[in-house]
Protein backbone atom coordinates (compact mmCIF):
# COMPACT_ATOMS: atom_id res chain seq x y z
CA UNK A 1 0.00 0.00 0.00
CA UNK A 2 1.94 3.04 -1.22
CA UNK A 3 0.79 6.64 -1.44
CA UNK A 4 -2.44 6.82 -3.36
CA UNK A 5 -3.03 3.06 -3.30
CA UNK A 6 -5.83 3.12 -0.76
CA UNK A 7 -9.04 3.48 -2.70
CA UNK A 8 -12.28 5.11 -1.60
CA UNK A 9 -14.94 3.31 0.32
CA UNK A 10 -14.92 1.03 3.33
CA UNK A 11 -15.66 -2.63 3.78
CA UNK A 12 -17.25 -1.98 7.18
CA UNK A 13 -20.73 -0.58 7.67
CA UNK A 14 -22.09 1.89 10.22
CA UNK A 15 -23.15 -0.86 12.63
CA UNK A 16 -19.58 -1.95 13.35
CA UNK A 17 -18.76 -2.15 17.07
CA UNK A 18 -15.67 0.05 16.68
CA UNK A 19 -17.84 3.09 15.95
CA UNK A 20 -18.35 4.24 19.54
CA UNK A 21 -14.62 4.06 20.28
CA UNK A 22 -13.97 6.24 17.25
CA UNK A 23 -16.68 8.71 18.26
CA UNK A 24 -15.26 9.01 21.78
CA UNK A 25 -11.78 9.78 20.50
CA UNK A 26 -13.17 12.15 17.87
CA UNK A 27 -14.76 14.12 20.69
CA UNK A 28 -11.42 14.36 22.49
CA UNK A 29 -9.33 15.32 19.49
CA UNK A 30 -11.70 17.16 17.17
CA UNK A 31 -10.64 15.04 14.18
CA UNK A 32 -11.69 11.88 12.37
CA UNK A 33 -10.58 8.62 13.98
CA UNK A 34 -10.22 5.03 12.82
CA UNK A 35 -10.04 2.12 15.25
CA UNK A 36 -7.03 -0.16 14.74
CA UNK A 37 -6.05 -3.31 16.67
CA UNK A 38 -2.85 -1.69 17.98
CA UNK A 39 -0.93 1.57 17.94
CA UNK A 40 1.94 -0.03 16.01
CA UNK A 41 -0.46 -1.20 13.31
CA UNK A 42 -1.96 2.27 13.04
CA UNK A 43 1.51 3.79 12.71
CA UNK A 44 2.43 1.37 9.93
CA UNK A 45 -0.77 2.29 8.08
CA UNK A 46 0.02 6.00 8.41
CA UNK A 47 3.65 5.63 7.33
CA UNK A 48 2.66 3.66 4.25
CA UNK A 49 0.11 6.27 3.27
CA UNK A 50 2.19 9.41 3.78
CA UNK A 51 5.77 8.31 3.07
CA UNK A 52 7.18 6.98 -0.23
CA UNK A 53 9.31 3.83 0.04
CA UNK A 54 12.93 4.77 0.64
CA UNK A 55 11.95 7.97 2.44
CA UNK A 56 13.73 9.23 5.55
CA UNK A 57 11.89 9.74 8.85
CA UNK A 58 13.22 11.84 11.74
CA UNK A 59 12.44 10.12 15.04
CA UNK A 60 13.63 9.88 18.63
CA UNK A 61 16.39 7.39 19.50
CA UNK A 62 14.86 6.93 22.97
CA UNK A 63 11.88 4.96 21.84
CA UNK A 64 10.48 1.44 21.83
CA UNK A 65 12.41 -0.71 19.38
CA UNK A 66 9.10 -2.03 18.02
CA UNK A 67 8.45 1.47 16.60
CA UNK A 68 11.89 1.42 14.98
CA UNK A 69 11.02 -1.87 13.28
CA UNK A 70 7.65 -0.53 12.14
CA UNK A 71 9.49 2.30 10.36
CA UNK A 72 11.80 -0.23 8.69
CA UNK A 73 8.82 -2.43 7.74
CA UNK A 74 7.27 0.56 5.98
CA UNK A 75 10.34 0.68 3.72
CA UNK A 76 11.73 3.82 5.35
CA UNK A 77 15.10 4.91 6.74
CA UNK A 78 15.01 5.99 10.41
CA UNK A 79 16.96 9.18 11.12
CA UNK A 80 17.75 9.67 14.80
CA UNK A 81 17.17 13.14 16.25
CA UNK A 82 19.13 14.99 18.94
CA UNK A 83 17.16 15.10 22.20
CA UNK A 84 16.66 17.47 25.09
CA UNK A 85 18.10 15.40 27.99
CA UNK A 86 15.53 16.75 30.45
CA UNK A 87 12.56 14.93 28.93
CA UNK A 88 13.84 13.24 25.73
CA UNK A 89 11.83 15.53 23.45
CA UNK A 90 13.25 16.36 20.01
CA UNK A 91 15.76 19.22 20.15
CA UNK A 92 14.74 21.02 16.96
CA UNK A 93 17.62 23.51 16.96
CA UNK A 94 20.22 20.74 17.09
CA UNK A 95 18.99 19.05 13.90
CA UNK A 96 21.34 20.11 11.04
CA UNK A 97 19.78 21.93 8.10
CA UNK A 98 20.96 19.31 5.63
CA UNK A 99 19.13 16.66 7.65
CA UNK A 100 15.91 18.69 7.58
CA UNK A 101 16.22 18.98 3.81
CA UNK A 102 16.55 15.21 3.38
CA UNK A 103 13.41 14.16 5.28
CA UNK A 104 10.15 12.67 4.05
CA UNK A 105 8.41 12.99 7.45
CA UNK A 106 8.87 13.70 11.15
CA UNK A 107 7.62 11.23 13.76
CA UNK A 108 7.15 12.44 17.33
CA UNK A 109 7.36 10.17 20.38
CA UNK A 110 5.90 12.19 23.30
CA UNK A 111 7.84 9.89 25.57
CA UNK A 112 5.92 8.77 28.68
CA UNK A 113 3.42 11.54 27.87
CA UNK A 114 5.91 14.44 27.87
CA UNK A 115 5.03 16.33 24.66
CA UNK A 116 7.46 16.89 21.86
CA UNK A 117 7.48 20.52 20.60
CA UNK A 118 4.63 19.87 18.17
CA UNK A 119 3.82 23.51 17.28
CA UNK A 120 7.42 24.19 16.21
CA UNK A 121 7.65 20.84 14.44
CA UNK A 122 4.37 21.58 12.65
CA UNK A 123 5.77 24.89 11.41
CA UNK A 124 9.00 23.26 10.28
CA UNK A 125 7.17 20.45 8.44
CA UNK A 126 4.86 22.95 6.75
CA UNK A 127 7.87 24.93 5.55
CA UNK A 128 9.42 21.76 4.16
CA UNK A 129 6.18 20.39 2.71
CA UNK A 130 6.44 17.08 4.61
CA UNK A 131 3.99 15.37 6.97
CA UNK A 132 4.16 15.44 10.76
CA UNK A 133 3.11 12.14 12.32
CA UNK A 134 2.47 11.94 16.07
CA UNK A 135 3.03 8.81 18.11
CA UNK A 136 0.75 9.56 21.06
CA UNK A 137 0.80 6.06 22.59
CA UNK A 138 1.89 7.46 25.97
CA UNK A 139 0.15 10.81 25.64
CA UNK A 140 -3.59 10.30 25.34
CA UNK A 141 -4.29 13.09 27.86
CA UNK A 142 -1.30 15.39 27.35
CA UNK A 143 -1.47 18.87 25.84
CA UNK A 144 0.99 21.13 24.04
CA UNK A 145 0.43 24.61 22.68
CA UNK A 146 -3.07 24.67 24.16
CA UNK A 147 -4.19 21.62 22.15
CA UNK A 148 -4.23 17.88 22.79
CA UNK A 149 -1.20 15.89 21.72
CA UNK A 150 -2.33 14.15 18.56
CA UNK A 151 -4.10 17.20 17.10
CA UNK A 152 -1.02 18.75 15.46
CA UNK A 153 0.07 16.13 12.94
CA UNK A 154 -1.27 15.06 9.60
CA UNK A 155 -1.95 11.84 11.46
CA UNK A 156 -1.56 10.60 15.01
CA UNK A 157 -1.73 7.19 16.62
CA UNK A 158 -2.91 6.32 20.12
CA UNK A 159 -2.64 3.20 22.22
CA UNK A 160 -5.64 1.95 24.18
CA UNK A 161 -3.31 -0.38 26.08
CA UNK A 162 -1.64 2.34 28.15
CA UNK A 163 -3.73 4.89 30.10
CA UNK A 164 -6.95 3.17 29.05
CA UNK A 165 -5.56 -0.10 30.38
CA UNK A 166 -7.42 -2.24 27.84
CA UNK A 167 -4.22 -4.10 26.81
CA UNK A 168 -5.44 -3.97 23.21
CA UNK A 169 -6.59 -1.56 20.56
CA UNK A 170 -5.50 1.73 19.09
CA UNK A 171 -6.72 4.80 17.25
CA UNK A 172 -5.47 6.38 14.03
CA UNK A 173 -6.58 10.03 13.89
CA UNK A 174 -6.29 12.19 10.76
CA UNK A 175 -6.36 15.94 10.16
CA UNK A 176 -8.02 15.64 6.73
CA UNK A 177 -11.46 14.02 7.17
CA UNK A 178 -11.48 13.21 3.49
CA UNK A 179 -8.76 10.61 4.06
CA UNK A 180 -10.64 8.67 6.69
CA UNK A 181 -12.30 6.10 4.44
CA UNK A 182 -9.14 5.51 2.42
CA UNK A 183 -7.11 4.83 5.55
CA UNK A 184 -9.80 2.60 7.00
CA UNK A 185 -9.85 0.57 3.79
CA UNK A 186 -6.05 0.41 3.71
CA UNK A 187 -5.99 -0.91 7.27
CA UNK A 188 -8.69 -3.46 6.48
CA UNK A 189 -6.58 -4.84 3.66
CA UNK A 190 -3.65 -5.41 6.04
CA UNK A 191 -5.58 -7.04 8.88
CA UNK A 192 -5.50 -10.76 9.59
CA UNK A 193 -8.64 -12.74 10.55
CA UNK A 194 -9.37 -12.85 14.25
CA UNK A 195 -8.45 -16.09 16.00
CA UNK A 196 -10.62 -17.68 18.66
CA UNK A 197 -7.54 -18.59 20.70
CA UNK A 198 -6.31 -14.98 20.68
CA UNK A 199 -9.70 -13.69 21.78
CA UNK A 200 -9.89 -16.28 24.56
CA UNK A 201 -6.38 -15.42 25.77
CA UNK A 202 -7.32 -11.74 25.82
CA UNK A 203 -10.52 -12.36 27.77
CA UNK A 204 -8.93 -14.57 30.45
CA UNK A 205 -5.73 -12.57 30.82
CA UNK A 206 -6.96 -10.11 33.51
CA UNK A 207 -8.25 -12.96 35.67
CA UNK A 208 -5.10 -15.02 35.23
CA UNK A 209 -2.91 -12.04 36.11
CA UNK A 210 -4.99 -11.27 39.19
CA UNK A 211 -4.79 -14.88 40.36
CA UNK A 212 -1.05 -15.02 39.84
CA UNK A 213 -0.55 -11.74 41.72
CA UNK A 214 -2.78 -12.91 44.54
CA UNK A 215 -0.80 -16.11 44.92
CA UNK A 216 2.50 -14.28 44.44
CA UNK A 217 3.52 -16.74 41.74
CA UNK A 218 5.98 -14.39 40.08
CA UNK A 219 7.83 -17.05 38.09
CA UNK A 220 4.57 -18.54 36.89
CA UNK A 221 3.45 -15.08 35.82
CA UNK A 222 6.55 -14.53 33.68
CA UNK A 223 6.22 -18.00 32.14
CA UNK A 224 2.56 -17.41 31.33
CA UNK A 225 3.24 -14.02 29.77
CA UNK A 226 5.96 -15.50 27.58
CA UNK A 227 3.67 -18.37 26.52
CA UNK A 228 1.01 -15.88 25.42
CA UNK A 229 3.55 -13.79 23.51
CA UNK A 230 3.02 -10.86 25.88
CA UNK A 231 6.56 -10.66 27.27
CA UNK A 232 9.46 -11.85 25.17
CA UNK A 233 12.44 -9.68 26.09
CA UNK A 234 15.25 -11.01 28.22
CA UNK A 235 16.94 -7.59 28.10
CA UNK A 236 15.65 -4.04 27.64
CA UNK A 237 16.10 -4.26 23.87
CA UNK A 238 15.05 -7.30 21.85
CA UNK A 239 17.82 -9.12 19.93
CA UNK A 240 18.51 -7.24 16.70
CA UNK A 241 19.45 -10.32 14.62
CA UNK A 242 21.18 -8.16 11.97
CA UNK A 243 21.51 -10.79 9.22
CA UNK A 244 17.84 -11.68 9.33
CA UNK A 245 16.88 -8.02 9.67
CA UNK A 246 18.95 -7.08 6.61
CA UNK A 247 17.02 -9.64 4.55
CA UNK A 248 13.71 -8.27 5.84
CA UNK A 249 14.74 -4.68 5.05
CA UNK A 250 15.71 -5.71 1.53
CA UNK A 251 12.15 -6.95 0.96
CA UNK A 252 10.43 -3.89 2.47
CA UNK A 253 7.85 -2.50 2.51
CA UNK A 254 5.81 -5.24 4.14
CA UNK A 255 4.79 -6.48 7.57
CA UNK A 256 5.21 -10.19 6.95
CA UNK A 257 9.01 -10.19 6.71
CA UNK A 258 9.30 -7.90 9.74
CA UNK A 259 6.73 -9.75 11.83
CA UNK A 260 9.31 -11.42 14.14
CA UNK A 261 10.30 -7.94 15.36
CA UNK A 262 7.04 -5.99 15.07
CA UNK A 263 4.94 -8.57 16.96
CA UNK A 264 7.17 -8.73 20.06
CA UNK A 265 5.09 -8.51 23.26
CA UNK A 266 1.87 -8.29 21.21
CA UNK A 267 1.32 -11.14 18.78
CA UNK A 268 -2.22 -10.05 17.92
CA UNK A 269 -1.19 -6.54 16.84
CA UNK A 270 -2.78 -6.95 13.39
CA UNK A 271 -5.67 -9.31 14.15
CA UNK A 272 -9.24 -8.16 13.73
CA UNK A 273 -10.81 -7.43 17.11
CA UNK A 274 -13.78 -9.45 18.31
CA UNK A 275 -16.89 -7.91 19.83
CA UNK A 276 -16.10 -8.97 23.40
CA UNK A 277 -12.64 -7.42 23.14
CA UNK A 278 -14.12 -4.19 21.78
CA UNK A 279 -16.70 -4.05 24.56
CA UNK A 280 -14.01 -4.39 27.21
CA UNK A 281 -12.00 -1.61 25.57
CA UNK A 282 -15.13 0.57 25.49
CA UNK A 283 -15.75 0.06 29.21
CA UNK A 284 -12.16 0.99 30.02
CA UNK A 285 -12.25 4.04 27.76
CA UNK A 286 -15.35 5.28 29.60
CA UNK A 287 -13.23 5.52 32.79
CA UNK A 288 -10.32 7.33 31.14
CA UNK A 289 -10.93 10.76 32.68
CA UNK A 290 -10.68 9.35 36.20
CA UNK A 291 -7.40 7.65 35.30
CA UNK A 292 -6.02 10.86 33.78
CA UNK A 293 -6.91 12.86 36.89
CA UNK A 294 -5.10 10.33 39.07
CA UNK A 295 -2.08 10.29 36.74
CA UNK A 296 -1.92 14.08 36.77
CA UNK A 297 -1.90 14.15 40.58
CA UNK A 298 0.76 11.45 40.78
CA UNK A 299 2.86 13.21 38.15
CA UNK A 300 2.74 16.47 40.09
CA UNK A 301 3.81 14.71 43.29
CA UNK A 302 6.71 12.90 41.61
CA UNK A 303 7.89 16.02 39.79
CA UNK A 304 8.18 17.81 43.14
CA UNK A 305 10.82 15.36 44.37
CA UNK A 306 14.58 15.77 44.03
CA UNK A 307 14.60 13.11 41.28
CA UNK A 308 11.81 14.82 39.33
CA UNK A 309 13.54 18.11 38.61
CA UNK A 310 17.03 17.63 37.15
CA UNK A 311 19.54 20.46 36.94
CA UNK A 312 18.34 22.90 34.31
CA UNK A 313 14.84 21.40 34.43
CA UNK A 314 11.56 23.20 33.82
CA UNK A 315 9.65 23.34 37.12
CA UNK A 316 7.11 25.80 35.69
CA UNK A 317 5.88 23.32 33.05
CA UNK A 318 2.29 22.22 33.73
CA UNK A 319 1.79 18.73 35.10
CA UNK A 320 0.67 16.36 32.36
CA UNK A 321 -1.18 13.10 33.10
CA UNK A 322 1.94 11.10 32.28
CA UNK A 323 1.77 7.39 31.59
CA UNK A 324 5.13 7.04 33.32
CA UNK A 325 7.09 9.74 35.12
CA UNK A 326 10.78 9.62 34.16
CA UNK A 327 12.62 10.31 37.39
CA UNK A 328 16.29 10.94 36.76
CA UNK A 329 18.43 8.95 39.18
CA UNK A 330 22.18 8.59 39.61
CA UNK A 331 22.07 4.79 39.96
CA UNK A 332 19.11 3.28 38.14
CA UNK A 333 19.95 -0.32 39.00
CA UNK A 334 19.98 0.49 42.72
CA UNK A 335 16.70 2.39 42.35
CA UNK A 336 15.09 -0.54 40.54
CA UNK A 337 16.21 -2.94 43.26
CA UNK A 338 14.71 -0.66 45.90
CA UNK A 339 11.40 -0.56 44.05
CA UNK A 340 11.42 -4.31 43.46
CA UNK A 341 11.63 -4.90 47.22
CA UNK A 342 8.23 -3.22 47.43
CA UNK A 343 6.83 -5.18 44.52
CA UNK A 344 7.13 -2.31 42.01
CA UNK A 345 8.44 -3.44 38.62
CA UNK A 346 9.96 -0.84 36.30
CA UNK A 347 9.24 -1.21 32.59
CA UNK A 348 9.27 0.95 29.46
CA UNK A 349 13.04 1.42 29.56
CA UNK A 350 14.60 2.39 26.22
CA UNK A 351 18.32 1.95 26.72
CA UNK A 352 20.59 2.09 24.76
CA UNK A 353 19.32 4.68 22.24
CA UNK A 354 18.28 3.24 18.90
CA UNK A 355 21.34 4.43 16.97
CA UNK A 356 23.65 2.70 19.47
CA UNK A 357 21.42 -0.39 19.42
CA UNK A 358 20.94 -0.76 15.66
CA UNK A 359 24.04 0.89 14.22
CA UNK A 360 24.56 2.76 10.96
CA UNK A 361 23.55 -0.27 8.89
CA UNK A 362 19.91 0.33 9.78
CA UNK A 363 19.64 3.98 10.85
CA UNK A 364 21.25 7.38 10.50
CA UNK A 365 22.83 8.14 13.90
CA UNK A 366 22.02 11.30 15.77
CA UNK A 367 24.47 14.14 15.09
CA UNK A 368 24.43 14.92 18.84
CA UNK A 369 23.85 11.64 20.71
CA UNK A 370 24.94 12.74 24.20
CA UNK A 371 21.53 13.96 25.39
CA UNK A 372 19.78 10.74 24.40
CA UNK A 373 22.47 8.58 25.98
CA UNK A 374 22.37 10.48 29.26
CA UNK A 375 18.58 10.36 29.48
CA UNK A 376 18.39 6.68 28.52
CA UNK A 377 20.96 5.79 31.18
CA UNK A 378 19.38 7.74 34.04
CA UNK A 379 15.62 7.68 33.35
CA UNK A 380 13.58 5.65 35.83
CA UNK A 381 10.02 5.58 34.41
CA UNK A 382 7.58 5.00 37.27
CA UNK A 383 3.81 4.69 37.39
CA UNK A 384 2.28 7.93 38.72
CA UNK A 385 -0.55 5.87 40.23
CA UNK A 386 2.04 4.46 42.66
CA UNK A 387 3.73 7.78 43.37
CA UNK A 388 3.74 7.61 47.18
CA UNK A 389 5.09 4.06 47.29
CA UNK A 390 7.80 4.98 44.77
CA UNK A 391 8.88 8.02 46.77
CA UNK A 392 9.01 6.03 50.00
CA UNK A 393 11.15 3.31 48.39
CA UNK A 394 13.60 5.78 46.87
CA UNK A 395 13.90 7.80 50.06
CA UNK A 396 14.63 4.63 52.00
CA UNK A 397 17.24 3.51 49.46
CA UNK A 398 19.23 6.73 49.54
CA UNK A 399 19.46 6.84 45.72
CA UNK A 400 20.43 10.34 44.61
CA UNK A 401 19.30 12.38 41.61
CA UNK A 402 21.30 12.36 38.41
CA UNK A 403 23.36 15.47 37.75
CA UNK A 404 23.48 16.48 34.10
CA UNK A 405 27.00 17.25 32.86
CA UNK A 406 27.71 20.92 32.25
CA UNK A 407 26.76 22.00 28.77
CA UNK A 408 24.40 19.08 28.13
CA UNK A 409 21.13 20.99 28.65
CA UNK A 410 20.21 23.11 25.60
CA UNK A 411 21.10 26.77 26.07
CA UNK A 412 17.65 27.91 24.99
CA UNK A 413 15.88 25.77 27.60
Amino acid sequence: MAIGEAGPGSARDGSRPEKRLEETMRGRLGRECVYVPSCRFGLYTALRHWCPPGGRVLMSPVNDDVIFFVVLAAGLRPVQAPLDPRDASIDIDAVPEDVWGSLSAVLTTNLYGNPDPAPALRARCDALGIPLLEDAAHAIGSEVGGRPVGSWGDASVFSLSKHVGAKAGGILAVADPGLREALEKAGDDLLLPRRATAELAYLVRPYAEAAVRGLRLRRAAWATMRLLGLMEREEIRMPLRPRELARAVASAPGLDAHDPWVRVDMHDYRLRSGRLRLRRIERRLDRLDDVLDACRSGTQLLRSTRWGQPAGGRPDAPAQPLFRVPLLVADRDAAMRALARRGIVVGYLYDPPLDDYAGAAFTDPSPSPEGARWFARHALPVDPLRARAVIAALEESGVGPAEAPEGLVPSGG
